[in-house]
């Protein structure tokens, strides 16, 4: 073996595993593996884990917060303007070393996978362009999917269709869209549908930003379930955000449920611009900025959660974490029961697996490639609670991140003693 990971823990499994990595493939997973390695890692009976996966961000935009002016409102309207402003100034230089030091951030986080998205409303499209040219240069350690995104709408300006056909040609993955933010409701249907159609012609994914508003008659995301079914796209189209699914009558959602379920949509939900960018008109009470997360899961609806912005004209905070983001939408959520804990690690990792589509090559299993992060943490809910370091991230078998976790010491009656919070 070329690298050997003793006595580490694996999820839903009893019991402790050694797992060997040859020529950057998972050689063999079980207890007391007798072989020998070049190298190897005693994982101290902390769990193992395959890679976090964040299946919605904007590392054209990150960094980016306060230039040329801070959201004041918070409101996902006035971020829009922001970022417009600031596109008549963006380089293809400026977004490329911005996203850099994002994906160094995610690597450190135990993040080998990522679904980014990138504004092709800008005539230039550099910023499809560039981030391209990032997911070249980073494609030995991270896998990147690049989402052709309308941000301004694509029927809201002549030339914006003709820009998301030149950004699928440039290098894009994914289909995107905005049916919300057209100028009526008929254009937004035909955002969705022209989404669908391009995503067809090119073979290409579907990942369309879907009612993002406390606006509780916003729908589309119904028409993107007629057109996952008209085109027979089960399984390849997620919905982003959907908050307005909050706010939806209880008669409604569950009609919806149904729909959602036998459409075979993947929802991602974004805990960390939700909570702070949705219902801010609502005065008080406040609802929650966030899609029915427990009542799609008991319904058999994959979801699974993005960081969306980190350090932008949307959300002023962020490093970098989906620990972090999980342990924001348990809150936010209600979902603090002992079974919620699992599934709020399922979606960050396996869930996210299976929106992008690559489950794959996905998993600490004989045969995949070996990515895979040891955390600082016994458990999925000590890992959440703590938003606990990543001890070593594990690329094709390469160990590219290490961490040292903080050393606590206090002192009591002259004698010290170690605080790790567990």
């Amino acid at each position: 073996m070329d690298l050997i990971i003793r006595r580490a823990k694996l999820r839903k499994k009893n019991g402790l595993f050694d797992i060997g990595i040859k020529n950057g493939i998972f050689a063999a997973v079980e207890p007391n593996l007798e072989a020998t390695a070049v190298h190897e890692i005693n994982a101290l009976e902390n769990l193992a884990i395959p890679p976090f996966i964040d299946p919605h961000l904007h590392l054209d935009a990150v960094l980016t917060v306060g230039n040329p002016r801070y959201n004041e409102s918070g409101t996902l309207l006035e971020g829009i303007e922001i970022w417009g402003d600031h596109k008549a100034s963006v380089t293809k230089e400026s977004i490329k070393k911005n996203a850099d030091k994002v994906i160094k951030w995610l690597i450190a986080n135990g993040t080998l996978k990522i679904r980014t998205h990138a504004d092709t409303t800008d005539p230039s499209l550099i910023t499809v362009e560039a981030l391209v040219e990032v997911k070249k240069a980073w494609r030995n350690q991270v896998d990147i999917q690049i989402v052709a995104f309308p941000q301004d709408g694509i029927f809201t300006r002549p030339d914006s269709a003709k820009l998301m056909q030149r950004a699928v040609e440039i290098g894009a993955d994914v289909i995107g869209g905005i049916p919300h933010h057209e100028i009526t409701s008929q254009d937004g249907i035909k955002d969705v549908e022209f989404a669908f159609e391009l995503a067809r012609k090119h073979n290409c994914l579907v990942d369309i930003h879907v009612d993002e508003t406390g606006d509780d008659q916003s729908r589309f995301i119904e028409v993107m379930a007629k057109q996952t079914l008209v085109h027979e796209m089960q399984g390849q189209v997620a919905a982003s955000h959907a908050t307005a699914m909050h706010n939806y009558n209880n008669d409604y959602a569950l009609k919806l449920m149904g729909i959602l379920k036998r459409s075979g949509i993947n929802v991602i939900t974004n805990p960390f611009d939700n909570s702070v960018l949705q219902n801010r008109t609502d005065g008080y009470p406040r609802k929650r900025g966030h899609a029915r997360v427990d009542e799609l899961l008991t319904h058999g609806i994959n979801v699974c959660i993005g960081h969306d912005s980190i350090m932008d004209p949307w959300y002023p905070l962020g490093k970098g974490s989906m620990l972090q983001a999980a342990n924001l939408l348990l809150h936010t959520a209600h979902m603090s029961g002992y079974h919620q804990i699992s599934q709020l690690f399922d979606m960050i990792t396996d869930h996210s697996a299976k929106t992008l589509c690559v489950e794959d090559d996905y998993g600490i299993q004989i045969g995949k490639p070996a990515d895979m992060v040891i955390l600082d943490a016994r458990d999925e809910m000590q890992a959440i609670r703590l938003i606990s370091e990543c001890l070593y991230v594990i690329r094709r078998g390469a160990i590219i991140s290490q961490t040292t976790p903080a050393k606590r010491k206090i002192t009591l009656n002259g004698r010290q003693e170690c605080i790790d919070f567990k």
